[in-house]
C-alpha cells in the first residue's frame, strides 16, 4: 500500500467525469488499498479516485462504522433534506453549508465484484453523495448555499 497525493482545487482532473470500472483486477485492488491508506493518513471520511488522479468510478467512505468501498456507485433513492457544513480533502481549509439528502440508498460493487446496496442517513448519506459527485467532476463548493460562502 502507498499514500497517494491528493489532487487540489484547480487540478483539471477534479472537473472530469470518471469512467466506469469494467474489470476488477490487481490495479483496481491496489488503488482501493492505496486510497484507504491515503484517506486514513489524511483523516478524511471519504475519498474518490479522481482525488488521487485516477478517473475511475471508485469511492471510499468511513464515517466511523467501518470502511465502505464502492466501485461504480449509483444513487438509487434519496429522501429528506439536511443542510450542514462540508469540507473536502481536495479543498483544504475551506468549508460551506451544503444541502444534501438526509437518507440515501446506493448500490455498487465491492472489491470481489459482488453487488452491494448501502443505505445511510445523516453523515453517511452526505459522504456518499459528496464522493459520488466527485465522479461527475462536481465539488462541494459548486453546491454551497450562497449565504454561507
Amino acid at each position: 500500500m502507498a499514500i497517494r497525493n491528493i489532487r487540489l482545487e484547480g487540478d483539471p482532473v477534479l472537473r472530469k467525469k470518471s469512467r466506469k470500472v469494467d474489470k476488477i483486477d490487481d490495479r483496481i485492488i491496489t488503488l482501493l488499498d492505496d486510497m484507504a491508506e491515503t484517506m486514513k493518513q489524511e483523516e478524511g471520511v471519504g475519498l474518490a479516485a479522481p482525488q488521487v488522479g485516477v478517473l475511475r468510478a471508485i469511492i471510499l467512505v468511513d464515517v466511523g462504522d467501518g470502511l465502505i468501498e464502492l466501485i461504480n456507485p449509483q444513487l438509487l433513492e434519496a429522501e429528506g433534506k439536511e443542510i450542514k457544513a462540508e469540507g473536502c480533502l481536495s479543498i483544504p481549509d475551506r468549508s460551506g453549508e451544503v444541502e444534501r439528502p438526509y437518507w440515501v440508498k446506493v448500490k455498487g460493487l465491492d472489491r470481489k465484484g459482488e453487488e452491494v446496496v448501502i443505505t445511510g442517513e445523516g453523515l453517511l448519506a452526505r459522504a456518499l453523495c459528496h464522493e459520488i459527485d466527485h465522479l461527475e467532476g462536481i465539488l462541494f463548493i459548486d453546491k454551497v448555499i450562497p449565504e454561507s460562502r
